[in-house]
C-alpha cells in the first residue's frame, strides 16, 4: 500500500496505471495512458473466486503494461469505512501476496453515480449502461486520481 502521490515514482518508463472498481459481482477495470493523463475503461471482470479474479486481473495488468493500481475505496458519506471498504482492503491484501505492483486507494464516493450520469448523457441504452457501468466507474476513479497527480505536479505532462 502506498500513498497516491508516491505511486508514479514506482513506474518505469512507458508503464500505465490501472483503476479498479471492486463490486460484489463484478470488477470494473480501467487503464491510463502512458503519460498518466487519461483513463480509459476496459473490460468488466465477472467475479467468481478470488484466485480466478486475481488471475484475470494479473493477465490484464500484464497486457496493458500496468505498473501500479488505483482502487476505489467505498467510503461512507460521513467519511467512515463500512463493510464494503473492509472487503476492498481484504481483497487488496490478498492481491498483494500475488503481485509486487504498488496499490493506492482513492475515495470512490459518487463514482458510480457520475459514471451513470455520463453514460446517460451519451444516450447509452439501459442494457449497454448495465454492461459498461463498472468499467466506467473504474475510469472515473482512475481519472480522479490522475487529475490529482497532475494538479500536484507529481505526474508531469512530459513524463
Amino acid at each position: 500500500m502506498v500513498d497516491l502521490q508516491e505511486l508514479p515514482a514506482f513506474l518505469d518508463a512507458g508503464q500505465t496505471l490501472a483503476g479498479l472498481d471492486l463490486g460484489t459481482r463484478t470488477i470494473g477495470l480501467s487503464v491510463s495512458d502512458r503519460g498518466l493523463s487519461l483513463a480509459t475503461p476496459r473490460q468488466v471482470i465477472m467475479r467468481k473466486k478470488f484466485t480466478q479474479d486475481a488471475e484475470a486481473l494479473l493477465a490484464a495488468f500484464k497486457r496493458d503494461n500496468v505498473g501500479g493500481i488505483v482502487i476505489g475505496l467505498p467510503v461512507n458519506m460521513d467519511g467512515s469505512e463500512g463493510p464494503r471498504a473492509q472487503s476492498t482492503r481484504a481483497f487488496i491484501r490478498n492481491l498483494e501476496r500475488l503481485t509486487e505492483l504498488p496499490v493506492a486507494f482513492w475515495d470512490e464516493r459518487m463514482s458510480t453515480v457520475a459514471a451513470e450520469r455520463a453514460l446517460l448523457e451519451m444516450d447509452v441504452s439501459r442494457r449497454k449502461r448495465a454492461e459498461r457501468i463498472d468499467s466506467a466507474a473504474a475510469a472515473f476513479i482512475l481519472q480522479g486520481a490522475l487529475d490529482r497527480l497532475r494538479a500536484s505536479g507529481v505526474a508531469s505532462p512530459d513524463r
